[in-house]
């Protein structure tokens, strides 16, 4: 399989300077770059079969986090922004189940569409994880499921929308929520949004749509599913440096095991 019968190259043509310039304008002045229709529509059929068919294979888990991915400041109280507790749950198979005539592999061992990235994001090169379960990911979310408000710690996320439910699965978003560079949290516009007072913006995406999303200081979440189709999205995850392991308390954590 070759990346043309992948990717969408005459709508974008990842090898374009100006194509390269335009996409890493719209991240840097949005913070999210949405590719619509980035996934022929073949491949993405295979993409969605194949998880399907791996479904079983999931990890599920649902976990109590805070917005900020931090262990429970004793400088707060509990219902403070800092420490207070939402919930994502999900399901995650791992790099080491996909196979290795998947569409999915075939795009993230593209050295083309690896140097798009890095030319779009800023990274001097991209590498991938060095353990056997991170570097892609496919994830579940059945009726009720969510990934709760937090913010990244990476710099960028790469994602790929392979199943859409019928209702609910929003990805909704505050751009520039807080600068994590500088210290500054912005407990109080956190507060406004954790308890309604605030409403974030809404990213309307469709299957086969590529996502780059500055996540680190924008707080994002995806709303419950409330339909019986699983949402399904793959994970794409790269490193600035070679030789990166994601943590093995995080592989418990996220995978439910080490390897």
């Amino acid at each position: 399989m070759s990346i043309t019968d992948v990717v969408d190259l005459q709508t974008h043509d990842l090898s374009d300077p100006a194509f390269q310039g335009a996409c890493r304008k719209t991240l840097d002045e949005t913070g999210v770059l949405v590719l619509p229709d980035f996934i022929r529509p073949d491949a993405l059929d295979a993409m969605r079969s194949e998880g399907i068919a791996k479904e079983d294979q999931a990890y599920f888990c649902a976990q109590e986090h805070s917005v900020y991915l931090t262990p429970p400041n004793p400088d707060f109280p509990a219902d403070h922004a800092a420490n207070k507790r939402v919930v994502s749950s999900k399901g995650c198979i791992c790099d080491d189940a996909i196979d290795a005539q998947s569409p999915l592999r075939r795009l993230y061992d593209d050295e083309g569409f690896r140097a798009f990235i890095a030319n779009v994001t800023g990274e001097a090169a991209l590498h991938p994880y060095a353990d056997p379960l991170s570097s892609i990911n496919l994830h579940y979310a059945r009726r009720g499921q969510e990934l709760g408000w937090h913010f990244d710690n990476s710099s960028f996320a790469i994602t790929l929308l392979i199943q859409k439910p019928e209702a609910g699965s929003r990805f909704e978003y505050v751009k520039d929520m807080r600068n994590a560079d500088a210290g500054e949290m912005n407990y109080a516009a956190v507060d406004d949004l954790l308890t309604g007072r605030a409403s974030p913006d809404v990213l309307s995406l469709e299957p086969g749509a590529l996502v780059l999303f500055r996540g680190r200081n924008a707080i994002h979440r995806v709303s419950p599913n409330e339909s019986d189709v699983t949402r399904m999205l793959a994970v794409l995850a790269h490193n600035a440096e070679p030789g990166v392991e994601l943590s093995e308390s995080a592989r418990m954590t996220f995978y439910g095991r080490l390897a």
